[in-house]
């Protein structure tokens, strides 16, 4: 489930850069490329800059929304599993003992040969 609302959040950001590009920053944009002013509509829809305004808003609404949904899915995974790899108590363990160091291999201990 987390994995699918990220895919759709990253879909739906690469489509709010698509819109915000569209748009013209004084408000020309793609509305002045279909008759003119902000006074001319067409066939009863209103400017285009309403509509991508209204787009902006609702993907960037679907990216918050959809994070903080993503964050909840991911803590009531980790309350179900039990282990967190956040979770300092249960993730670090003891430190190994060293190993032992022998510099000098022990030499055999044999009487010496009488003279």
């Amino acid at each position: 489930m987390t994995t699918t609302v990220i895919i759709l959040i990253l879909i739906v950001a690469l489509l709010l850069i698509g819109v915000i590009l569209i748009q013209n920053p004084k408000g020309g944009g793609l509305s002045s490329e279909f008759g003119g002013g902000a006074t001319s509509q067409m066939f009863g829809v209103q400017k285009t800059g309403d509509i991508l305004e209204q787009l902006t808003w609702g993907f960037f609404a679907f990216i918050v929304v959809g994070a903080l949904a993503t964050g909840i899915f991911m803590r009531a995974g980790e309350a179900q599993s039990g282990n967190s790899a956040l979770d300092v108590e249960t993730s670090q363990s003891a430190p190994a003992a060293p190993a032992p160091v022998n510099p000098v291999p022990a030499l055999p201990t044999e009487p010496a040969p009488a003279e």
